[in-house]
């Protein structure tokens, strides 16, 4: 039997390296996603403005710009990971609002979905030609949070959204509720292009400037 152990070892060892190399890292890139809402009821005008809003997702190791634009505005968060700070651009009907960020407020706003712990099923699907696998996590509310991902990929910045930082593999479609209505993100893109550092920048004019807590103060009235 001495002689099979050697040949043994080295088809484990053939079976994780190959599985290791099969996961590609995302260290740099640009993820896009299409936006499309899921109502019981018939759709506002409001809504309908929603759909359709694409979701432009640009990553650095430790710098994400999570931006989403649609027929109402644009709205962008950054965030610095070794620096633990970061803004968020809002741009409607020509009004220009930056509201900066530490570490604290970048964990309050993404509080819902911390450190989700994900379930992966036996489900899989090809969704925008990738080959996804189901996983569900539980949010604190009891809602269900269903994920398909692809394993193949894996994003080396955890922290560009909390919800994900467990996740093995590239979120390709998930959906996020509010209220009655449901929102789907589905991967339309993904390119592993060089980002210029200038994307990660805060805007030196053209914005008014508050904190997260003053902004905070403002929604409260």
């Amino acid at each position: 039997m001495k002689p099979l152990l050697p040949v043994l070892g080295f088809i484990l060892f053939t079976l994780f390296a190959f599985d290791g190399a099969a996961q590609k890292q995302l260290s740099e890139g640009l993820l896009q996603y299409n936006i499309s809402i899921v109502s019981p009821k018939s759709e506002t005008p409001s809504l309908n403005s929603l759909n359709g809003a694409v979701l432009s997702v640009y990553l650095k190791p430790n710098l994400s710009r999570t931006e989403m634009k649609s027929t109402l505005g644009t709205e962008s968060t950054v965030y610095d990971n070794r620096a633990g700070s970061g803004f968020i651009l809002k741009e409607y009907s020509g009004q220009k609002l930056m509201i900066s960020m530490n570490s604290a407020n970048w964990d309050q706003k993404n509080r819902t979905y911390e450190d989700l712990s994900f379930t992966i099923t036996g489900e899989t699907a090809t969704i925008a030609g990738y080959q996804c696998k189901k996983a569900t996590a539980t949010l604190a509310d009891g809602k269900a949070f269903i994920v398909y991902f692809d394993p193949s990929v894996v994003i080396s910045n955890k922290k560009y959204n909390n919800a994900f930082s467990r996740l093995p593999g590239l979120p390709v479609q998930y959906e996020i509720q509010s209220g009655n209505l449901s929102f789907k993100y589905t991967l339309s893109s993904l390119s592993y292009e060089a980002i210029p550092a200038s994307k990660f920048e805060a805007p030196k004019t053209g914005f008014r400037v508050m904190t997260y807590e003053e902004n905070q103060q403002l929604k409260k009235g």
